[in-house]
């Protein structure tokens, strides 16, 4: 189960970790967020404390939601250092997802290694 995070816990949680974190933005009306919440979940054990993935319920965080000006539900995005590290939205189905978390497990196994992740603002997936 992903670390659900809110208005009150995003920077302690996210912009202050010393890991990256990917955070899933989604919606419990969401089909395809709660379709792709096993694999985050199963990405998340994989790589450890490589990583730290949450979860933040766009619906109800609306003031984090509006400042990372989300245009449509699931969107990921890799917090590295509390800079934006890659985005992702537009996700058709499971593959696509399993192609990003491909990516980002590469980009966190590089951050292990003390090179640092180049930050990009937006990065739209399609496959």
């Amino acid at each position: 189960m992903l670390l659900s995070v809110n208005e009150r816990t995003f920077s302690q949680e996210v912009l202050k970790s010393p890991t990256p974190v990917l955070v899933h933005f989604a919606a419990p009306w969401c089909g395809l967020c709660k379709l792709i919440t096993p694999q985050l979940s199963r990405f998340q054990a994989k790589l450890g404390e490589k990583v730290k993935v949450v979860y933040v319920n766009a619906d109800e965080n609306f003031k984090i939601s509006h400042s990372y000006r989300l245009t449509t539900l699931p969107t990921l995005i890799l917090f590295v250092d509390g800079e934006i590290a890659y985005r992702f939205d537009c996700f058709r189905n499971r593959d696509d997802l399993s192609a990003v978390l491909e990516l980002i497990s590469l980009g966190c196994a590089e951050h292990s290694k003390q090179q640092r992740l180049q930050p990009i603002e937006y990065q739209h997936f399609s496959a």
